[in-house]
């Protein structure tokens, strides 16, 4: 599956055991983050649509190296 196609999954369309649910991923801490990364990658299929127990997410990426916990904090301040 291209990048693109995994892009433009339609969640409405998704059967949930048809994707990952990220609450069964491990990955060994031990890992460089860069394995971390490829690991996830091949555990998870698809990083822009997944679940999380029986909800089916659909994630979008900034690209501009803020993380996720930043973001969240920058919400929670916004408030």
């Amino acid at each position: 599956m291209s990048l693109d196609h995994m892009k433009s999954v339609d969640i409405r369309t998704v059967k949930p055991e048809d994707v990952a649910d990220i609450q069964q991923i491990k990955i060994d801490a031990a890992l460089t983050q860069q394995e971390m990364r490829k690991e996830f990658i091949r555990q998870v299929g698809n990083p822009y649509c997944f679940r999380v127990g029986k909800v089916i997410v659909k994630a979008a990426y900034s690209g501009d190296g803020v993380s996720l916990n930043e973001r969240f904090e920058e919400l929670l301040l916004s408030v």
